[in-house]
């Protein structure tokens, strides 16, 4: 195995260890311009852990297969964290996902990225909801309900929530009291 460095034509840059012309050992890659950078192991041009920093300052400190996260790993998105498995780039399986500011989470299982099955959710207020497959179906039908109906229909007298999550909270835990 040899080593070096090899700037990209788009202004992106690998510095570490080779095999065959490929990233092979201990590497950082940084996107154009500096924005994004992986540093961590690869394994024939993959990587396969380490930490991925996106330009938004987004970060993904964990497992990768083929080009994508899987396994175990930890997403810093936002004011959000998400621990747990990852299946061929979604969230996967059993995993926790967390508001930085308040105590609002889930936990539980997912499927190609979503909340799906059995789980635990608690809103930013502390109350909390657990979910069996049963329930997430009819909450399924009752939000499908909802994207069909106008705001007014909604909020009586234009008194809209601040914002999309807001809505979805206090829409959902009225709707869904009856499964506490």
């Amino acid at each position: 195995m040899t080593g070096g460095r090899f700037d990209f034509d788009d202004g992106g840059t690998y510095c570490g260890g080779w095999e065959d012309g490929k990233a092979h050992g201990q590497g950082v890659c940084t996107g154009p311009k500096g924005q994004g950078e992986y540093s961590g192991s690869w394994s024939n041009g993959f990587e396969v852990v380490g930490v991925y920093t996106w330009p938004s300052g987004n970060v993904y400190q964990g497992y990768w297969a083929q080009g994508k996260r899987h396994g175990l790993g930890v997403e810093s998105k936002g004011r959000w964290t998400y621990r747990g498995e990852w299946t061929h780039g979604f969230k996967g399986r059993y995993g926790v996902r967390q508001s930085l500011n308040t105590p609002a989470r889930y936990e539980g299982t997912w499927s190609n990225g979503l909340q799906d099955g059995y789980g635990v959710e608690t809103y930013a207020d502390g109350e909390h909801l657990t979910l069996g497959p049963k329930q997430r179906q009819q909450i399924k039908l009752r939000c499908q309900r909802v994207k069909t109906q106008t705001l007014p229909e909604l909020w009586p007298g234009n008194s809209h929530p601040a914002s999309i999550s807001q809505a979805q909270t206090t829409f959902g835990r009225s709707s869904m009291s009856q499964w506490k």
